[in-house]
């Protein structure tokens, strides 16, 4: 499939443009925070679509109205793009997700199918049927063959950490080479970025537990602009200087503190991760129309699921509004 042009992507880019204006901004954020309780934050919601026309109340279970909310997005997204595969790369970690439950769920003999997630490229349904069939041809190459892999290392270490590893690897080598095959430098430089952010969160997480660099160089991820081997061979204390001129290097900075056994909180640390692929996506809000718009797009849906969820968790674990603004990370719109 050749690039598309960025006027393939107008009407769509139009239709986004829309869209965000019923997003949750950070002021919705603020009243969710405050509210007197979980309906009147349940209606704050419904300002911004999630319940269809008759909104939101009480007693409504959030992870369905996010799982509905996820699967309209990509279901709008990828009916009206001129190259699906974009939204293939921010689908697929759902059906890796849902490999994971599934080849630990085959080797502990336990039924897996309610721990599977939406809103991938495969519906959980097909996936599952087909995984306890043995049939799944019609699934990606590598995909398939990451299903393979990690029920061989979990056939043969027990070790279900070692076959997470091997899905997650396959996971960012197959966004990346999707992202490659869009001829999108912005696209691929948004999975370059996230694999930089993975594998600065694993280091820092490693060098607290103080594990070696072998250890480390196991579980990191293909495709960052710095490589497993340097990242490996680096002390915590140095990770900074090896982030120092990205766009992570604050979070590279407070990952060298953190890094540290007793190094404290990680929450500034993983906001700053995070915050920097907001500010990366930021960017397309300068592009009128184009693949850009739908990339960043994507992405800021992805965040909004996630901040409603830490809201709604922090309300109900007694969080006062300081603390859960904490933990929150920069809004997109």
């Amino acid at each position: 499939m050749s690039r598309k042009r960025d006027t393939d992507y107008l009407t769509i880019s139009a239709r986004i443009h829309a869209m965000e204006n019923r997003m949750l901004t950070r002021e919705r954020m603020d009243r969710m925070i405050d509210a007197r309780d979980e309906g009147e934050a349940l209606k704050i919601l419904s300002e911004c679509g999630y319940g269809g026309s008759e909104g939101l109340s009480a007693g409504q279970e959030l992870d369905q109205v996010l799982a509905q909310a996820r699967s309209q997005v990509f279901g709008e997204i990828r009916g009206a793009v001129p190259d699906p595969r974009v939204a293939d790369v921010f689908q697929m970690k759902y059906d890796y997700h849902n490999a994971k439950t599934l080849v630990k769920g085959e080797a502990l003999g336990v039924e897996a199918d309610r721990l599977l997630l939406g809103g991938g490229r495969y519906g959980p349904k097909e996936l599952s049927e087909g995984f306890g069939k043995d049939s799944l041809s019609w699934v990606s190459p590598r995909f398939l063959r990451a299903i393979q892999e990690a029920r061989a290392v979990l056939r043969e270490t027990r070790d279900p950490q070692r076959a997470d590893v091997a899905l997650d690897k396959a996971c960012f080598e197959e966004m990346a080479q999707l992202a490659k095959d869009c001829r999108s430098p912005y696209l691929e430089g948004y999975v370059r970025l996230s694999v930089d952010a993975a594998n600065l969160r694993t280091a820092v997480r490693v060098a607290r537990m103080e594990k070696g660099s072998d250890f480390l160089l196991q579980v990191l991820l293909p495709g960052g602009s710095v490589s497993e081997k340097t990242l490996a061979a680096a002390r915590g204390e140095e990770l900074g200087a090896l982030f120092q001129t990205g766009p992570l290097a604050q979070a590279a900075q407070l990952g060298a503190q953190a890094a540290k056994p007793a190094g404290g909180s990680l929450t500034a640390f993983e906001r700053e991760c995070d915050n920097a692929l907001t500010a990366y996506v930021a960017g397309a809000k300068r592009v009128p129309f184009g693949e850009e718009t739908v990339i960043a797009y994507l992405y800021a849906k992805e965040a909004e699921f996630t901040a409603i969820r830490t809201i709604f968790a922090s309300r109900r674990a007694g969080l006062d509004g300081p603390a859960i603004r904490e933990r929150l990370r920069e809004s997109y719109v």
